[in-house]
């Protein structure tokens, strides 16, 4: 399912350089940038291609998602220096019905160390490459330019007028996940072509969200709606689902692991063993700690009969009382249950409302509705 979108975004990018209207037409503006505008031989001088979109126009991450194609870069270089590879800052995840992609907005540094020989000789070099990229608003269309920029061989290092710009954009990379104590592991047998796997990783901070953005496979693809799933205290764990498209299982995963907590988001580049099993889930929690949340909630419900706004109900209830007194206890009780099983089925609905609305993918939670100006003016309308 992966290799008809990168087909077609091949194809649409092959279109518009054979064309020449991508350039003139593109919604995305591209430079090279350096860190250095001047060297000396040997040195590595940090590169960079910095992409401006138009307006709620979008690149993408080096797993662009199942719709499009991560940028390009093709490098033609003088003797005496070599390209590495794309240093990709943390992209935002877009999810859009059953297509989620990773992408870049209003602009993005895509950072490349260039490496200077020994012997380069001394003087004027010119840097030079071919970008290409797949921008996207409601539709996508292709773009690419060619970029330059001067890079002056001698005894000195200079920076550039856009070191500073360089500079925040290694901010916003990854970081290592040599630290973190990750693992991956299958969390059970496969279900046809689909495979469970649990992520783990140490944490130091409580983390609200957590997340995991996959690196693109050719053998198989890892599901971008993840869940979090209980963990010892300072680990944080996902479940992904796996699916294969041919061959073997993984035997590693690659990819970004997520954690968010208020605005702060932190992000950990990883390349995984996935190990054939793993510890299990934590344990639902004991007897005592259950019964204790239920006492919570009793007493919870009785603080919210003596509130203000309440105690004219109170007094309906006890004429209600005083009125089925003369009924038959038999009817008493089943009016009671239907009455309680109505609130609870209520609650039910409402709590599965939520989980679907996050299993799809979205931010989800009790009093959301409240933030729709919408339901609010409707609320006020019917009370």
């Amino acid at each position: 399912m992966r290799l008809l979108p990168r087909v077609l975004s091949a194809a649409l990018v092959c279109f518009g350089a054979l064309s020449g209207q991508a350039a003139q037409a593109a919604h995305t503006q591209a430079r090279l940038v350096l860190a250095a505008e001047a060297a000396r031989p040997g040195d590595t001088v940090l590169a960079g291609v910095h992409l401006r979109m138009d307006p709620r126009w979008h690149t993408y991450w080096r797993n662009a998602g199942a719709s499009a194609a991560p940028t390009k870069i093709e490098w033609q270089l003088p003797a005496g220096v070599t390209a590495g590879e794309i240093q990709w800052p943390v992209p935002e995840k877009l999810p859009a019905d059953d297509l989620t992609a990773y992408i870049y907005e209003n602009d993005v540094v895509l950072l490349v160390p260039l490496k200077l020989a020994p012997d380069v000789p001394p003087g004027a070099l010119e840097l030079k490459a071919k970008v290409s990229w797949i921008e996207c608003e409601a539709l996508c269309v292709p773009g690419d330019a060619t970029v330059r920029a001067t890079l002056t061989v001698g005894t000195d290092t200079k920076p550039s007028k856009d070191a500073g710009l360089i500079s925040e954009w290694q901010k916003k990379l990854p970081q290592s996940g040599a630290g973190l104590s990750a693992r991956a592991w299958w969390e059970k047998a496969a279900t046809g072509d689909t495979r469970p796997l649990i992520l783990e990783w140490s944490s130091t901070a409580a983390a609200a969200e957590a997340d995991f953005y996959p690196d693109a496979g050719e053998q198989f693809e890892v599901n971008p709606i993840t869940q979090k799933v209980p963990a010892e205290s300072g680990r944080l764990r996902l479940r992904a689902q796996v699916k294969k498209l041919q061959g073997d299982w993984p035997q590693h995963v690659s990819g970004l692991l997520i954690q968010k907590s208020g605005a702060q988001r932190l992000a950990y580049d990883v390349n995984l063993p996935v190990e054939a099993s793993g510890p299990s889930l934590a344990a639902a929690p004991p007897l005592g700690r259950t019964l204790l949340k239920l006492l919570y909630a009793f007493l919870g419900g009785l603080i919210l009969n003596v509130m203000p706004c309440v105690l004219p109900v109170i007094a309906l209830k006890i004429l209600g009382f005083v009125a089925q007194a003369k009924d038959e206890p038999r009817q008493i009780r089943r009016l009671g249950l239907i009455y309680g099983l109505g609130v609870v089925v209520s609650f039910l609905v409402m709590a599965a409302l939520v989980i679907g609305v996050k299993a799809a993918g979205r931010q989800a939670g009790w009093g959301m509705q409240f933030g729709n100006p919408q339901f609010v003016v409707l609320l006020t309308v019917l009370v």
